[in-house]
């Protein structure tokens, strides 16, 4: 007698693995991924394949995602330490044969040109997530000076390319999970005045610090030139203060409403700077004010509280750890992004999430939100 098995469509097989998966977080992206689409489509509309290239990325980070989601924060442990080595190892190869664009070293050639810098936003927080579980409940003075060695390893070489925005997100997510880990406050509090303290000696001093042939010794002089356009781009708003003074103009123009979608004429007439990438947050409020900038805001601060919350639940301290630093990541990419394009901080060249063109950017995302999703499923199974 012959047996007949039924053959399960490609609904009955999908269907487990995206059994879990967090809804809220998903719907965060798709929110962005879509305001995205939409200010690419207009900002991007005589830049080629633009357009095309952005989805096709934002699909490539959806496939990421998902397969990322199936693997448990158990095995991310596991592969902390060997990523961590390999984002190393591949900064040191760009320091060394690096390819250089526009005066900075910062990718390499391996059949394919990848900005190593970027997994880096990923694996440090990674390894400090592994490192502080390994010592969970007997955490000593000395595991938080490892745990700063580490950090600063990827940091300075980062600096080194130069790249300081790429610099700061490391930076903002290895001290995330270092705070998170019971850091002191006692030892929190120092380095926050003596920042403090530098900002208000900068201010008094903005003349002789920001004068020809000034040296700041710790910054490139581009760097240096940043910091004192973003305090008077008016000094020079043909050259360094341009991105920073046709940034606020499309911004402010905008209005309330904006004036309408393919209608900005910062954007089409090429006043804005980068305005696929680092800028385009500007393009997006020249078209669509206010109202339109609240959404993308709603959607970030949507993004991070929900990521916060996959934190909170998360069912082990190396998952709790590394959740809270993703969400330092994503807020300290849309603060940085939105402040430089709107003058209230320098321009280091931070793309804004989901919005800005990119596609080692988006790849990281992809990454970012699949380890979240995998928290959340792990704590979901558990429960079940």
């Amino acid at each position: 007698m012959a047996v007949v098995f039924d053959r399960p469509s490609l609904w009955q097989r999908v269907r487990p693995h995206l059994r879990g998966f967090d809804w809220l977080l998903l719907l965060a992206m798709l929110m962005l991924a879509g305001l995205g689409l939409l200010a690419m489509y207009s900002s991007g509309y005589d830049h080629g394949t633009r357009f095309v290239d952005h989805g096709r990325n934002m699909v490539i980070a959806a496939g990421i995602m998902v397969v990322v989601a199936q693997v448990p924060p158990r095995r991310l442990m596991q592969l902390a330490v060997p990523v961590y080595v390999l984002g190393v190892a591949l900064l040191v190869a760009v320091a060394l044969f690096g390819i250089s664009k526009k005066g900075a070293q910062r990718w390499i050639n391996l059949g394919v040109v990848i900005q190593p810098s970027e997994l880096l936003k990923i694996a440090t927080p990674l390894m400090l997530a592994w490192w502080f579980h390994r010592r969970e409940g007997q955490t000593r003075a000395f595991d938080f000076a490892v745990a700063f060695g580490l950090l600063a390893l990827p940091v300075g070489l980062i600096m080194k390319q130069p790249d300081l925005g790429t610099a700061m997100l490391v930076l903002a997510a290895g001290l995330a999970v270092i705070f998170f880990a019971g850091l002191p406050w006692k030892l929190v509090l120092p380095p926050v005045l003596i920042a403090v303290v530098g900002v208000v000696l900068i201010l008094a001093f903005e003349p002789q610090l920001c004068a020809d042939g000034a040296d700041w010794v710790v910054l490139h002089e581009y760097q240096r030139q940043r910091v004192c356009t973003l305090l008077d781009p008016t000094r020079d708003p043909l050259g360094k203060g341009f991105h920073i003074l046709q940034g606020m103009i499309a911004i402010g123009s905008g209005g309330l409403w904006g004036k309408g979608f393919m209608q900005g004429t910062q954007t089409h007439l090429e006043f804005i700077p980068e305005r696929t990438t680092d800028f385009i947050f500007a393009a997006f409020s020249e078209e669509f004010g206010l109202v339109g900038n609240l959404a993308i805001i709603a959607g970030f601060v949507f993004l991070v509280l929900r990521s916060l919350m996959i934190a909170a639940d998360g069912p082990t301290l190396f998952a709790r750890l590394l959740a809270a630093s993703l969400a330092t990541i994503f807020f300290t990419y849309a603060f940085v992004n939105m402040g430089m394009v709107s003058g209230i901080l320098p321009v280091v060249g931070v793309p804004l999430p989901f919005i800005s063109y990119g596609g080692t950017a988006m790849v990281t995302l992809g990454l970012a939100l699949g380890m979240l999703m995998s928290i959340a499923k792990e704590k979901r199974l558990i429960q079940s």
